[in-house]
């Protein structure tokens, strides 16, 4: 009786270890991707950008290395809709098209009356009519002014505001969308004024943060914006610098007078109303280009009026001397430039006030 008893027990242990040994064997690839799959927290704790990390990233083939490539600057993003069941902008079947409209600067044009006028005349035509003018049709009915389409297009011209960007996709609801994007340099709303405490009406107070401006610099993100106080000058007479009450502080400047950080701090008041005051302008390939009104003639009388004919003589006379003076001059800059060789260790002084015209490269008169 013991030997059969031992008999079964070996064979129940044999059984058990066939059960857990096939187990083992037929564990599927899904349970072992699953076993070997990080978790979200796990994964943002050990990528760079955990920001860009997402629920369904932890099941990719590779997390760390599909973190990497949406880390990189100009990737586009995979669409939204990859995952759903729904089909793409299933939800816009009962939505109602709105007519295309015609952008301001094409209406204000008038072709648009026109259009109207002309469909008004081919409405009241007869059938004869129709079928005379579209085998002899009459052309010129729609002209518009040459120089009214030169102004639209090349004047007023807008760019449209809800295009996408690069690596954007149209989604359901996406022209519902307003636009968040507020840029800088604006006025301030009167929310604003009150939680810094300034008054509702009138430019006569400083910002709070003008002061720390002054002594740090502009922000670093928008390092040509206009700040008056700073880079640009006060809005008002009423303002006035100083470390007064209401006082716009002290505009920093360098050794020679100049403000630290460009602009004019120091013009009359009022006189920084939005205008471009660079006078350079940097292309693409790294060439600086004056910004100077085009055409523009130099001011002052250089010798009164024109000559007449009877002049000739002192015209000639006048040729002479320039040509002594021009020898002259031409010795005077060799021995400056061969006096002036070398290197600076200060920077030259600021130009005088009593030179005129600086960006003007016309040839002037002598």
């Amino acid at each position: 009786g013991n030997n059969t008893e031992n008999d079964s027990e070996n064979d129940r242990s044999n059984e058990d270890s066939d059960d857990d040994s096939q187990t083992n064997k037929t564990m599927s690839k899904r349970k072992l991707r699953e076993l070997m799959r990080p978790s979200v927290a796990e994964l943002k704790r050990r990528v760079a950008r955990p920001d860009l990390v997402e629920a369904h990233d932890v099941s990719a083939a590779d997390p760390d290395f599909l973190i990497a490539l949406k880390s990189i600057p100009g990737t586009a993003k995979v669409p939204r809709h990859w995952g759903r069941k729904r089909k793409y902008l299933q939800g816009k079947r009962g939505f109602e098209k709105p007519p295309f409209k015609l952008p301001d600067f094409i209406v204000k044009t008038g072709i648009t009356e026109i259009r109207d006028t002309v469909a008004e005349d081919e409405a009241k035509q007869s059938a004869k009519q129709k079928n005379r003018a579209r085998v002899n049709p009459k052309m010129g009915n729609m002209d518009v002014d040459y120089g009214v389409l030169y102004d639209a297009f090349f004047k007023y011209q807008t760019k449209p505001t809800d295009l996408t960007k690069f690596g954007d996709l149209y989604y359901e609801g996406k022209e519902l969308e307003t636009s968040t994007d507020i840029k800088p340099g604006g006025p301030y709303s009167k929310a604003l004024r009150e939680a810094l405490g300034m008054p509702l009406e009138g430019n006569n107070v400083p910002p709070p943060w003008l002061l720390n401006m002054q002594r740090y610099g502009p922000p670093p993100s928008y390092p040509h914006l206009s700040i008056p106080g700073l880079n640009a000058p006060l809005p008002n007479d009423q303002c006035q610098y100083g470390y007064h009450q209401n006082g716009w502080g002290k505009p920093p400047v360098d050794h020679y007078g100049r403000p630290l950080y460009g602009g004019n701090p120091f013009d009359p008041p009022g006189s920084g109303k939005r205008e471009d005051n660079l006078k350079e302008l940097v292309t693409s390939d790294g060439k600086t280009v004056l910004k100077a009104a085009w055409g523009s003639l130099p001011t002052g009388d250089f010798g009164g009026g024109l000559r007449q004919d009877g002049d000739e003589e002192e015209s000639e006379e006048e040729s002479s001397s320039e040509d002594d003076g021009m020898e002259e001059s031409d010795e005077e800059e060799e021995a400056g430039t061969s006096a002036t060789d070398g290197m600076e260790s200060v920077l030259p002084p600021p130009p005088s006030a009593a030179t005129t015209a600086p960006d003007d490269l016309r040839k002037q008169p002598a």
